[in-house]
């Protein structure tokens, strides 16, 4: 092997290890193993930076204003407030009352603020009615995650994928493309939940009902859970080096980690990690000076706090854009509308950057604060993936793996290969970031398919699916880690639940993929 195979071979193993310990964000150990590469000479400062102007990137970029947009506006509280059953009721009626409507809305929305808003309604709601809410919010985010995999926009690293196809000089995938394995797979997936996860997951586990306090001046103090997001000062620190109660008025009383302990004692001697949930006890103002801060993904306590549009016409104008868009995008595509507006591309980048700037000026999210909503970590991750995947092709890396993975399966052709890819691309999205797995997977798919002499597009599929089925751990998905600490979950309950999820995820992919896209 060469110098340059070793040596991103090498890095890559180290950038592995680093997500996995959680070292630093993600963005920043892409971005470190980018500027080895740089350095070594492997890649041009021209092939390091074309991740950050990709279409796919951008995209994902406004696509969480337009989210922001749509969670402002209100519609979303609106919405599952309908679809919660009033009065009594059982897991199933409810599951199947509430979940294909979710994964719908999700098909369309990212992820994140959707279980953000959704998850401490219908927790309040389970406890209304005497049903435990943890049978419902493992569902929750693994329904957002199906419905995610339908649609070119549902997950970010459809659109990651997507870029990458183009840059290759492929012909990318259209709106709803990836819908035509990813319906069967959600329609599956939502009837494993409605038959068995009522079984396998476990009855309420009630939380530590720490009762509220009356302080000296009179004021009360009330529980709230805070979800832990990317930005916290605090992260990597105990509480005892960081003071909680001094940055933000507030005293943590208990602290779920990510990997679902549960820890009351010695809480100061714990080191706090993104995606771990706090139970503090906090005054009035704590949610509303806080609720729209970055630093945590999440705050909840038994009131409603979902945001409430100061007027009701904002909530329409927002679902209107949304659909608008999401039309436009498809019909954007019909060759009449191609040959009708032959200077004008009507994809998906020029419907979003239209409905961003709509929403912009209409105020539906507040325009002097825009770069707060969108997550700039995700941002550098997917634009080092691109600068990752053309490393490893100008090494000669992915020819050299996609060679020795054909000639493990030299006897029984593709399909061996495409079961393969599935299982290291879905691997890799349970331990380290979907879009990281998605980097890794997708030189693989394109040397493999060069030396076969095949079609691509089916290695290209695979990778979408494998990359978004994250189920069978918390730490892969972040809609995972919402509701793992605000549903009071351990880690083997994502496996016992999600692991079955996988395997179905695989068994319909491997079979549907190359009868709708031939090798």
């Amino acid at each position: 092997m060469t110098f340059e195979i070793i040596f991103v071979l090498l890095a890559l193993v180290g950038m592995v290890a680093a997500l996995v310990s959680d070292v630093m964000r993600p963005g920043m150990v892409l971005f470190s193993v980018v500027v080895l590469f740089l350095c070594a000479g492997i890649l041009s400062p021209r092939e390091m930076l074309e991740g950050f102007s990709n279409r796919g990137m951008i995209t994902v970029a406004l696509l969480f204003l337009v989210s922001e947009g749509v969670r402002q506006s209100g519609a979303l509280g609106k919405i599952i407030k309908k679809l919660l059953p009033e009065g009594k009721t059982t897991i199933a009626k409810a599951q199947v009352r509430m979940l294909p409507p979710i994964a719908f809305i999700s098909a369309f929305l990212n992820n994140t603020p959707v279980v953000v808003i959704f998850a401490p309604i219908i927790k309040r709601w389970a406890k209304s009615v005497n049903i435990p809410a943890t049978k419902f919010l493992i569902p929750l985010s693994y329904v957002t995650i199906l419905g995610g995999i339908c649609t070119l926009i549902g997950t970010s690293t459809n659109l990651v994928i997507h870029g990458m196809i183009l840059e290759a000089g492929y012909p990318g995938f259209t709106m709803f493309e990836l819908g035509r394995v990813g319906i069967f797979i959600a329609i599956v997936g939502m009837i494993y939940l409605f038959a068995f996860s009522k079984h396998l997951l476990p009855a309420d586990r009630p939380d530590n009902n720490v009762p509220d306090e009356e302080i000296e001046q009179g004021e009360t103090l009330h529980r709230v859970e805070a979800v832990l997001g990317s930005r916290f000062p605090g992260i990597n620190q105990t509480l005892a080096n960081f003071n909680f109660q001094r940055h933000y008025g507030a005293e943590v009383k208990e602290i779920r980690t990510r990997s679902g302990q549960r820890i009351v004692d010695n809480i100061n001697d714990v080191v706090l990690r993104e995606g771990d949930t706090l139970i503090v006890m906090a005054d009035d103002s704590f949610i509303p000076t806080w609720g729209e801060s970055t630093v945590f993904v999440l705050l909840a306590n038994d009131e409603d706090n979902e945001p409430q549009p100061q007027q009701k016409w904002k909530r329409w104008v927002a679902l209107t854009l949304l659909v608008l868009m999401i039309v436009g995008a498809t019909i954007g595509e019909l060759p009449m509308l191609k040959e009708a507006f032959p200077n004008i591309k009507l994809d998906m980048f020029f419907f979003v950057c239209v409905t961003t700037i709509v929403m912009a000026w209409t105020k539906i999210f507040p325009p002097r604060k825009y770069t707060k909503y969108i997550s700039w970590d995700i941002l550098i991750t997917i634009a080092c993936a691109f600068a990752i995947s053309k490393a490893m092709e100008n090494s000669g890396l992915a020819d050299v793996i996609a060679k020795y993975i054909i000639g493990l399966s030299s006897n029984y052709g593709p399909y061996v290969l495409l079961a393969i890819l599935f299982i290291i691309t879905n691997f890799f999205t349970e331990i380290i970031t979907n879009n990281a797995a998605a980097a890794l997977a997708f030189p693989l798919a394109l040397a493999v398919s060069k030396q076969l002499g095949v079609d691509p597009t089916p290695f290209f599929v695979v990778i979408c699916m494998a990359a978004s089925a994250s189920f069978s751990s918390p730490i892969g998905y972040q809609t995972n880690l919402i509701v793992q600490g605000i549903g009071n979950y351990k880690f083997m309950d994502f496996v016992r639940v999600g692991l079955p999820l996988n395997i179905i995820s695989f068994l319909i992919s491997i079979f549907l993929i190359p009868l709708i896209w031939p090798f």
